[in-house]
């Protein structure tokens, strides 16, 4: 246990989110309690124009306060001394904390995060925006270097894939459009990781009516209001949508086409994710009403793993699936992987990239496990304390090896928060294949309208470069309820 004991709570957060960054899974107070094993102090000084920041451990010799070697010493100045800060600039006097605790903790632990201080989960947007600028990409890459302590691997990774953001944005006036999202909270299971808005379906069988009934209502608003308002990208997500039946799918998908106008959708998504809710009927549905891109989510190609964290599906299953997907005309696949799932190591990934790589997905997202709060892997610690996971460097350099042997290019780039290893997920892509709505919501590039249980918007004031917020209830009964009360927030929102 942690304490964060600070005389001024401005930078709290930050101060946190680095802490959990170096010590995944440790709990956090603010209080210094008797049996702690360290504390980190933070002093703001009476006049607002200094800030020491100290870590502070607890021995078998009792207190003491951690010193640096000679050497590091001279690679920063001396960690315990004030450092001058001006609070009125916000931005520079966070990096300044986070940098002077990032090589404390780095001499504690002894390791580098790939990352350096950067916790948020959209580290492609400072590159982007840079570029934007006009800033050459070694400046970029000395700017992040020296802002946030980031590893060269991860500064170049990250130029590279807000290049190519950039060039597929290029292709549509996202400013002036927007997007939509359509969530659909049911699954067949929910897996030992997942902390996703999600109901099992077998428990609303007959009466998913009743959900889509409320989901129409708020979509009809959203199509109303958004009139004469050109729609770029459609995303229909969960959840698992293919969980709804044949026929609620496709009642759903005329609906929307009634409802908005299609003439300017340059990318439609389903995720049809687990295999053990697809089937050819399913398929075909989403074929006929002109889906262009879906998702069949293994996680893992390893069969045990599957087992263990709740995936009713065999590795057999996602290869049929695939292939039936295949069969049906659907040219623009993307397949979903976990990399830290418990228990495997590193040659169960390179036999998970092997399996894929013979099926050719038009793109792969690798996920780094991130274990949150409301996650079973969580919740029920003391039943899976004994499982092992490991995430490497040498894994994630293997997933993005096989990647650009299948011909698949990096092309976004997002983080959570608790992520095994502390790396990052990428979406690989072929030429042409990659997707838009993924680039727009990461990036925070457009309004993008959530409908359903769980959902978000987001509006995007491009102007005054902000983004305001609506949310919707999670629980599908209070979503149900409460429709006219999620159409008004969107109202609050959304009316010019």
């Amino acid at each position: 246990m942690t304490g964060i004991i600070l005389n001024d709570n401005a930078y709290e957060q930050d101060i946190r989110e680095l802490l959990m960054a170096f010590f995944p899974g440790e709990t956090f107070v603010h209080e210094l309690q008797d049996g702690m094993a360290r504390s980190v102090r933070g002093t703001l000084s009476e006049d607002r124009k200094t800030f020491t920041i100290r870590v502070v451990t607890r021995g078998e010799r009792g207190h003491h306060i951690w010193h640096m070697t000679p050497a590091e010493r001279a690679e920063r100045d001396v960690f315990d001394q004030p450092i001058p800060v001006d609070y009125e600039n916000r931005f520079e006097t966070k990096n300044k904390i986070k940098r002077r605790l990032y090589v404390i903790l780095r001499s504690i632990t002894g390791r580098n995060l790939p990352w350096g201080t950067l916790t948020g989960i959209r580290p492609t947007k400072i590159a982007m925006t840079k570029l934007q600028e006009g800033m050459p990409e070694e400046e970029i890459f000395r700017y992040m270097k020296d802002t946030y302590f980031t590893s060269d691997e991860k500064i170049r990774l990250s130029i590279e894939i807000a290049k190519r953001e950039l060039q597929l944005l290029s292709t549509i006036d996202y400013r002036h459009g927007y997007s939509l999202y359509v969530g659909i909270p049911f699954c067949p299971t929910t897996c030992l990781y997942c902390s996703f808005t999600s109901y099992p379906i077998g428990k609303w069988q007959g009466r998913t009516g009743l959900y889509l009934d409320a989901l129409f209502k708020e979509l009809d608003y959203v199509a109303e209001e958004k009139k004469g308002r050109t729609l770029d990208t459609v995303y229909f997500g969960g959840g698992t949508p293919t969980s709804l039946s044949p026929e609620d799918l496709d009642l759903l998908i005329t609906k929307l086409k009634e409802t908005f106008d299609f003439s300017t959708v340059q990318e439609f998504t389903v995720e049809a994710g687990r295999p053990d809710s697809i089937t050819r009927e399913k398929l075909e549905v989403l074929k006929k009403h002109g889906v262009t891109r879906i998702s069949i989510n293994p996680q893992t190609m390893k069969q045990e793993t599957l087992k263990l964290i709740g995936r009713h599906h065999t590795v057999e299953d996602v290869k049929d699936r695939f292939r039936m997907a295949r069969e049906l005309g659907f040219d623009n696949i993307n397949m979903d992987l976990i990399i830290g799932l418990p228990e495997e190591e590193l040659e169960d990934v390179r036999a998970t990239m092997e399996a894929v790589k013979e099926l050719a997905p038009d793109s792969v997202t690798v996920h780094s496990l991130a274990i949150k709060r409301a996650a079973r892997l969580n919740t029920m610690k003391e039943v899976y304390k004994d499982l092992k996971i490991t995430n490497t460097q040498e894994m994630i350099d293997l997933t993005a090896q096989y990647a650009r042997e299948m011909g698949l290019e990096p092309y976004y780039l997002y983080r959570q928060k608790n992520m095994a290893g502390n790396f990052e997920n990428v979406g690989y892509a072929a030429p042409g294949k990659a997707c838009i709505y993924n680039v727009l919501i990461m990036e925070e590039q457009q309004t993008i309208i959530g409908c359903g249980a769980g959902t978000t918007t987001k509006r995007l004031f491009a102007e005054e470069n902000r983004i305001e917020r609506a949310e919707n209830v999670k629980d599908v009964e209070q979503y149900i309820d409460r429709i006219d009360e999620m159409i008004e927030r969107k109202r609050k929102l959304l009316g010019e």
